[in-house]
């Protein structure tokens, strides 16, 4: 795996609103919010400790524009040079590297949030995470179930009826009740502190056969509930533990390295705003040591409910999140591509490279590795703690 800034920043990047996180090194390193401009990474813990505090400022656009034009950020490492220590086996530890843009916030997600993931949910229930009953499930009822929820509003009337229709036919599910129904699937996809970032290792677990990426949008919003940017996700997914069943969801999703974000978060400005966020276009690659190669897409325009009432659903007044949250937004790719046997589909490898894109918000790529294998993560909130307060951040 080798990255660099071309292949991993936005195309527009000269004009964009990149933040994130970077690890510095030395006595007074650690985690720090960045800003990028022209090339160079800006530190702003002097102004903001936290990628947390950053995003719940009152104007974190304004924010980062004032911290670099007037002084009170500094330039503290090449973007370039940050971009290609990130890289899990190349990592020089004298020198700064990219982290997950995130620390703080709730790590949530949104499942079955597009037509053709929702099926292939029912289809894995209905396989009991057997892949290779998967096909000839597909074949039978993948159709007919499609079809009839392809064009319903969810919470409808028309998506009531539908489901009598369905549960009469035995073909309900509770992947189509988060589907079809008024309540969208929320569910927490990982701990504050534990993203990881690009160029880092993502886990699967070792104990997993049937298991793919999720390339995501992954909505940055602060603790009043407003969307204040957007970034990339993989929400890693074990196809087999989901199958078997759905009270396993925190088994297959919630997993050393198993969530991955970045590179940056694009904050909402004149060259980036919500609607563009709604027309993202996802591209993801799989690419395998054995020779394997995998090409999808996601079009965020053929999500089932609009990305904002999402974020109403997951922060509201029975919910709140003091620190913001990164909301996970769902995909609509789903591979059902045989990668060894015929009528099995795809299942990662390790050693799979996999890259997540969007031009306007850059390139995620990862490589795959079994859970247990990657470097356990340890360090955490009462460890950044540590780390502000010896830096005088705090």
């Amino acid at each position: 795996m080798k990255i660099s800034s071309s292949s991993v920043l936005p195309q527009d990047s000269e004009v964009a609103t990149l933040v994130g996180r970077a690890w510095l090194p030395g006595r007074a390193g650690g985690p720090t919010p960045v800003a990028l401009r022209e090339g160079s990474l800006y530190d702003l813990s002097r102004v903001t400790a936290t990628s947390s505090s950053l995003l719940n400022a009152t104007n974190p656009l304004r924010l980062v524009r004032d911290a670099i034009a007037r002084g009170w950020a500094k330039p503290v490492a090449d973007v370039e040079a940050a971009i290609e220590n990130s890289q899990y086996d190349r990592r020089d530890p004298t020198g700064a590297y990219i982290l997950a843009p995130c620390d703080l916030q709730a790590v949530r997600a949104c499942g079955v949030t597009f037509v053709s993931s929702m099926v292939e949910r029912v289809i894995e229930e209905f396989s009991k995470g057997d892949a290779a009953k998967a096909d000839s499930i597909r074949r039978s009822i993948g159709d007919e179930i499609g079809a009839g929820i392809r064009t319903v509003r969810p919470g409808s009337a028309k998506a009531m009826k539908l489901k009598k229709s369905l549960i009469k036919r035995d073909l309900w599910s509770p992947y189509l009740e988060v589907g079809i129904g008024p309540h969208a699937e929320v569910f927490n996809k990982a701990q504050p502190m534990s993203a990881v970032g690009v160029g880092a290792e993502i886990g699967i677990r070792s104990d997993s056969t049937w298991n793919n990426p999720e390339p995501e949008v992954v909505l940055a919003v602060n603790r009043a509930g407003t969307t204040v940017g957007a970034t990339l996700g993989n929400d890693v997914n074990l196809r087999d533990f989901e199958g078997r069943s759905a009270l396993l969801l925190g088994k297959a999703k919630d997993n050393n390295a198993s969530c991955a974000i970045g590179p940056f978060i694009r904050l909402f400005d004149e060259s980036y705003s919500v609607d563009d966020m709604r027309r993202a276009h996802i591209e993801v690659r799989v690419t395998g040591s054995d020779g394997f190669r995998l090409e999808g897409i996601s079009d965020l325009s053929a999500i089932s409910r609009d990305p904002l009432d999402l974020v109403q659903q997951t922060i509201n007044r029975t919910h709140q999140f003091p620190d913001g949250m990164m909301l996970f937004l769902g995909t609509q790719f789903a591979p059902i591509q045989d990668r060894d046997e015929a009528g099995k589909g795809f299942t990662h490898k390790r050693g799979d490279i996999v890259s997540i894109s969007a031009r306007e918000l850059g390139t995620l790529i990862n490589r795959v590795n079994h859970c247990d294998k990657i470097t356990p993560w340890t360090f955490g909130v009462t460890d950044l703690m540590r780390n502000l307060s010896r830096r005088g951040l705090l």
